[in-house]
């Protein structure tokens, strides 16, 4: 009878030799975790980055535009490439009626408010990016193609997609150099007390919605008219 006792021990204690010794890995695990975590993020903040060039005051105010320079009338929108309505608007081809009714009569001007989405001040800088190569127009409409890709790879994609100076743009754009640039036009916005995006100014005049072709030529008419 002793030795039966003696002998029903044995699984017992083999079972808390196993628990312990998957505690052990466990934590051996959890601190492994743990240390490449603070490895990666030490990476991540002590990696050289490539340093930014510069941005002039005459470039921090150099807005891109379509049409004449000296237009009579000037539209101004203030959008982001990862809002649905800008997108929606963009896709309604209202700007392209414009510019051909009206010519050089008439200047559309660009300014990003990047406020929708989380990849939005990202894409806005790559647009500004793509500006300084002279393909800001095409870089605009494909990001407005693609808005439900807007992560770093993919706006880097999009500038091989177009042709542009990869490693140009990608300097431009890892090293923040419009960020000033993005944000001057966001503050901007904010001054001006802007509902949202897509929003909409007329020779300065804020117009109410995202408007349509009828009602932009009305306006565009009235201001011609003066």
């Amino acid at each position: 009878m002793k030795e039966e006792k003696h002998k029903s021990k044995k699984p017992k204690q083999t079972r808390q030799l196993r628990h312990d010794e998957n505690r052990k890995r466990q934590r051996f695990i959890q601190a492994g975790i743990v240390a490449l975590v603070l490895l990666l993020a030490a990476g991540y903040f002590l990696w050289p980055r490539p340093q930014a060039l510069a941005v002039s005051p005459d470039r921090l105010n150099d807005d891109p535009f379509l049409g004449a320079d000296d237009a009579q009338v000037t539209i101004i929108e203030y959008g982001d490439f990862g809002c649905p309505s800008c997108r929606a608007w963009h896709n309604a081809g209202i700007l392209d009626q414009i510019l051909a009714t009206y010519g050089d009569q008439v200047r559309f001007v660009w300014r990003d408010f990047p406020v929708v989405t989380a990849f939005s001040p990202e894409a806005a800088q790559a647009a500004q990016c793509a500006y300084d190569q002279g393909h800001f127009w095409e870089y605009h409409d494909l990001l407005f193609e693609r808005a439900a890709s807007l992560r770093v790879g993919d706006l880097k994609g999009y500038a091989n997609e177009l042709g542009l100076d990869t490693v140009a743009f990608d300097q431009c754009l890892d090293s923040g150099q419009h960020q000033a640039t993005v944000e001057k036009d966001l503050e901007e916005a904010f001054e001006r007390r802007l509902p949202g995006t897509p929003s909409f100014l007329i020779n300065e005049q804020p117009l109410a919605g995202p408007p349509n072709f009828q009602t932009l030529q009305s306006l565009i008419e009235a201001n011609l008219n003066q």
